[in-house]
């Protein structure tokens, strides 16, 4: 049985500056990684608050053949956590439904969704 004693036991500054060293290289790797993966799951918010609003506008214009009707109410405002404000602007045959975030998205900004079909964001491919 060999337990190290005294100035033996522990770890010496080498060691510990050697771990450190290598938690920072990880650290550089996988941030940067996490970031891109919580700001595609906001993305993820704002798709679902158009989705709902564009969703309420095909019902309006299906019952009252009209995007605009009196009788119609649209979920517009803030999404659920905050991180995207939606807004509508629409007449009777068109409607745009937008969603602005509320945090750094450089690659997509603002969603925008048209009664055509029509997206447009910073980058299509990767934003819708």
């Amino acid at each position: 049985m060999n337990l190290k004693t005294g100035r033996e036991a522990g770890f010496t500054m080498i060691e510990l500056m050697i771990v450190v060293v290598i938690i920072g290289i990880l650290m550089a790797i996988a941030w940067p990684a996490y970031q891109n993966y919580v700001i595609k799951g906001n993305r993820a918010e704002g798709r679902a608050g158009i989705a709902t609003v564009t969703q309420q506008l095909e019902r309006c214009f299906t019952r009252y053949n009209s995007y605009n009707d009196t009788n119609c109410s649209f979920a517009t405002g803030m999404t659920e956590t905050e991180r995207y404000n939606i807004t509508l602007v629409n007449d009777a045959n068109t409607y745009t439904v937008t969603a602005t975030p509320q945090f750094a998205d450089t690659e997509c900004g603002t969603l925008t969704l048209k009664e055509t079909g029509a997206k447009t964001s910073g980058n299509n491919d990767v934003c819708w």
